[in-house]
């Protein structure tokens, strides 16, 4: 759970949003969860709280368990484990499994 980050490219591997992949918008990290974009819409319905909001339904994503992701490789563009290995100046970097290709930190 700790390898993934906001703003990380992944895909979905299983449910009904298989095949699709989008960014990582939040990490929720005590209950497994992420927001993926464009993958998940909910609708919710809501009720106009004051005169000038309008209610209607409103369609957003939801999070989905971090099991259902896998990291996108920008190389192999498939899904993949990663691994931490320290480079040359001693930082600790994330690295495709498959290809050793190097994940890059987006903030």
């Amino acid at each position: 759970m700790g390898t993934f980050r906001r703003n990380d490219q992944v895909i979905v591997i299983a449910g009904d949003d298989r095949g699709k992949s989008g960014r990582l918008l939040k990490v929720f990290r005590d209950k497994d969860r992420v927001i993926v974009e464009r993958v998940n819409f909910v609708k919710r319905h809501t009720r106009a709280r004051s005169a000038g909001q309008q209610g209607g339904v409103i369609e957003r994503e939801a999070p989905m368990h971090v099991s259902n992701v896998m990291h996108l490789c920008a190389k192999c563009q498939m899904g993949v484990r990663i691994t931490v290995k320290k480079t040359a100046e001693g930082k600790r970097e994330r690295f495709c499994k498959r290809c050793g290709e190097l994940i890059p930190r987006v903030l």
